[in-house]
């Protein structure tokens, strides 16, 4: 009961969100490139023929995660969100510190994200380097990870957010934009703020930002089916892992990466073929979260957080 209401919760939720950004998203223009998003432009830079494999191993897996991280935007920002499950893996802490430093905004909160999602406080460093970026996007997103991560590096920052008037304060956030306050309070800017910060709600195994949500719905995905799966895969109840590798097949490709998603983090070993059979699935975000999923199975449990 308690879990069926909760992915009814989730549904509820999509529906708002979706209802407040489609107007938004029928026009978005990237913040990153200043082109217009629409979705076939997103559509074409999904495929990405060069990010598969056709037969599955870690050494393919790897290949196929690091190639993606020097691919166009939305690419490097799934690549990105694969990166982010798999723990304390120093090699993928290496991509995703790399990508906090990427010259696009959605790259580099994405990247702080996806630092967050692994737990690994090694990445601490690095996301507090990202008090002092020129965006106020990065700086916020830095000081939330930071302070989930039981880091209060962004303490003066929230502060200021909280308390609606953003001072040019020496020694606080150096570089960051003065009008941190008007941007965060900007309707527009908090749609968007809204959508990256709530990014493993909202988008699941889609990455992160307007961008990825937009792709998302226009593709034909369902968001609550791949949220319910990745709470499902959350579960201890007996016959979740049958649920998931059936789930593997789903004609919906968010359900598949969530899967695939679920079934790495729960150490499946047993579904190891079945994941590895999507390194050549026809869609983007399921390759790359088959092959982080199909890296975490290879290594158990030893690069969990």
């Amino acid at each position: 009961m308690q879990a069926s209401h909760k992915i009814n919760t989730l549904a509820v939720l999509f529906a708002l969100v979706l209802t407040g950004t489609r107007t938004l998203a029928q026009h978005q223009v990237s913040p990153a490139d200043g082109k217009i998003v629409t979705s076939s432009s997103a559509a074409q830079e999904q495929e990405e023929p060069e990010v598969r494999s056709s037969t599955a191993s870690v050494d393919a897996a790897w290949g196929m995660l690091t190639k993606a991280t020097t691919k166009a935007t939305q690419t490097h920002i799934i690549a990105l969100a694969a990166l982010g499950t798999m723990g304390s893996d120093a090699r993928a802490a290496k991509l995703i510190r790399e990508g906090m430093t990427d010259k696009e905004l959605e790259v580099r909160t994405a990247a702080i994200l996806a630092a967050g999602q692994t737990k690994n406080r090694a990445l601490i460093p690095a996301l507090r380097e990202r008090l002092h970026d020129p965006e106020p996007q990065a700086v916020f997103s830095a000081a939330v990870t930071l302070w989930k991560m039981n880091d209060r590096s962004g303490e003066d920052f929230l502060r200021d957010v909280a308390d609606g008037d953003r001072r040019a304060k020496p020694g606080l956030v150096h570089g960051a934009k003065n009008d941190v306050n008007k941007e965060l309070h900007n309707p527009k800017a908090l749609t968007n703020l809204g959508a990256t910060t709530g990014a493993s709600l909202l988008l699941g195994p889609f990455g992160f930002g307007v961008r990825a949500f937009e792709y998302m719905v226009k593709s034909g995905s369902d968001p609550a089916r791949a949220a319910a799966i990745d709470l499902l895969a959350q579960s201890r109840a007996p016959g979740i892992d049958a649920e998931l590798v059936d789930a593997l097949s789903d004609k919906d490709e968010a359900v598949r990466a969530a899967a695939a998603k679920g079934l790495g983090e729960r150490h499946d070993v047993s579904a190891m073929k079945q994941i590895g059979a999507l390194f050549n699935d026809s869609k983007l975000p399921v390759r790359l979260f088959a092959a982080a999923a199909y890296i975490n199975l290879s290594r158990g449990g030893a690069h969990r957080a």
